[in-house]
């Protein structure tokens, strides 16, 4: 192959806070000057010998697990957004840890609609948006989906650190803070943690799906016997979010400890893979049990009809 036929593009990703914009540029040696163009064919070799850095993936996304698409695309889909509660790494049980949007599909019906769990761990309501996670979703969104919210484990962190920069102000208002993120090096407005919820229940609702409020599971924390609820916080927020929005509401954060109060801590001890946050896939298999509870619940269940036989 000759250098003097090859050309050099260069990628520049610079991200914002719905996602990233990506700026290329290519370059012909035969356009550039005669000195330059001997240099460039030292470039292009470098180049060519470095490819698998220089034109790799993305490394902000390079590592993270790939999503699931829709079996049938003619089909309603659920999508579940969320945290490592919801989807541990990757899905696949590394550590002993699952989340329970990896158990809940075998509930539906797979002939009549998807279930896709797109929940990234780590990521907090604020987080799961601006880098760019729940524009794929809303991109993905048609009439007649479903997708089903849970945050709150990660949004307690803080606003801005150059390690994850994910935390979000407390409460449901519209108060914000305007930042100069150490981690993204982007200016960024963050709000409230009811200010995302309702971006994701009205982003859902603009593109004629339903959306569906989780409160976040409860951690295994006890105190006079009795697992700490979040009414308080997070899980309180979140069903405020929901009343205000006209959306469905699975308390997950309720149904889940009583389930733990009633069997207590030498049962439920095995339910998790660490302290008190990440569950084994019993652990999972009990939450998922309770989305399926919290859905039959609801006075008008949007899912109905898409569940499976023997669910």
């Amino acid at each position: 192959m000759s250098c003097s036929n090859l050309s050099l593009r260069f990628t520049h990703y610079s991200f914002v806070n719905d996602g990233k914009i990506k700026n290329s540029v290519t370059i012909s040696p035969a356009s550039l000057p005669i000195p330059v163009r001997i240099a460039s064919r030292s470039l292009t070799i470098l180049v060519l010998l470095s490819a698998g850095w220089a034109q790799g993936p993305d490394p902000r996304q390079s590592h993270l697990p790939r999503f699931a698409e829709p079996a049938n695309p003619k089909l309603p889909t659920m999508f579940i957004v969320g945290d490592s509660t919801v989807r541990n790494g990757r899905g696949d049980g590394a550590n002993g840890q699952w989340g329970w949007g990896d158990m809940v599909g075998k509930y539906f019906d797979s002939a009549k609609i998807n279930v896709v769990n797109w929940a990234l761990g780590g990521r907090s309501s604020r987080t799961y948006i601006t880098e760019g996670h729940w524009g794929r979703v809303v991109a993905a969104l048609k009439p007649g989906d479903f997708v089903m919210i849970q945050f709150g484990h990660n949004d307690g962190g803080a606003l801005n650190d150059n390690s994850r920069a994910r935390g979000t102000i407390k409460g449901i208002g519209d108060e914000s803070e305007e930042i100069d993120n150490l981690l993204t090096k982007q200016h960024e407005i963050v709000h409230t943690y009811g200010w995302y919820m309702r971006r994701y229940v009205e982003d859902t609702k603009a593109k004629g799906a339903t959306p569906i409020i989780c409160t976040m599971i409860p951690r295994k924390i006890w105190k006079d016997g009795k697992i700490q609820r979040n009414k308080a916080d997070y899980a309180g927020w979140a069903a405020d979010v929901a009343r205000s929005e006209n959306a469905p509401l699975i308390d997950l954060n309720e149904i889940i400890a009583t389930r733990y109060d009633e069997m207590g801590p030498e049962k439920v001890n095995p339910l998790f893979a660490d302290e008190h946050t990440h569950t084994t896939r019993p652990g999972a298999e009990l939450n998922a049990e309770c989305v399926i509870a919290g859905l039959k619940a609801l006075p008008s269940n949007p899912l109905v009809s898409y569940f499976a036989a023997h669910s």
